[in-house]
C-alpha cells in the first residue's frame, strides 16, 4: 500500500465537492485522460466514472466504480485501467482548521501490475499521487478562492 498526504488550503467540503464532480476527475488523476460518462447518483457506493486512460491515439476506455462513501471524509474507488489491472484507491480527509489534510492510499489489487514487486511499484505510486495531490489542491484552492 502507498500512503501520500498533503496539505489543503480549503475546507473538507470544499475538497469533497470537487471528489464529488466526477467530470472533474480527468484534471487531476495522473492517467486519466478524458471523462466518458459520469453516473448520475456518483459517488454513491456501485455509481461509476466511465474514462479513458493514456494519451492519443493509444487510448484505453474503463471504468472506476465506487466501493465505499463516506461524506465528507471518505472514498473508496476500484480504479480499472486494463490491460495493466485494477486499483484500490481510498481518499481521506482530515479537517484541520480552516485547513484539510488529504490522503490517498493506492494499491495493486488484480491484474499484471501486481507482478510489479512492491519496491518498484511504491516508488511509482508515490510519483503518480504526490502530482494528483499537487494538482488536486490546486484545482480545490483555486475554486476556493473564486
Amino acid at each position: 500500500m502507498s500512503t501520500h498526504r498533503r496539505t489543503v488550503h480549503a475546507s473538507a467540503d470544499q475538497v469533497w465537492k470537487v471528489l464529488c464532480d466526477g467530470w472533474l476527475y480527468p484534471l487531476f488523476v495522473v492517467g486519466a485522460s478524458r471523462m466518458r460518462d459520469v453516473d448520475a447518483d456518483w459517488p454513491a457506493p456501485g455509481s461509476e466514472l466511465h474514462h479513458s486512460v493514456g494519451t492519443w491515439p493509444a487510448l484505453i476506455d474503463d471504468r472506476t466504480t465506487v466501493l465505499e462513501c463516506d461524506p465528507p471524509t471518505r472514498l473508496t474507488l476500484l480504479a480499472r485501467a486494463w490491460p495493466t489491472g485494477e486499483a484500490r484507491v481510498t481518499f481521506r480527509l482530515e479537517p484541520h482548521g480552516p485547513d484539510t489534510d488529504v490522503v490517498i492510499e493506492e494499491d495493486a489489487s488484480k491484474g499484471p501490475a501486481l507482478l510489479i514487486p512492491k519496491p518498484v511499484r511504491s516508488p511509482l505510486l508515490k510519483w503518480r499521487n504526490t502530482e494528483t495531490l499537487r494538482r488536486l489542491a490546486f484545482l480545490v484552492e483555486g475554486r476556493a478562492t473564486a
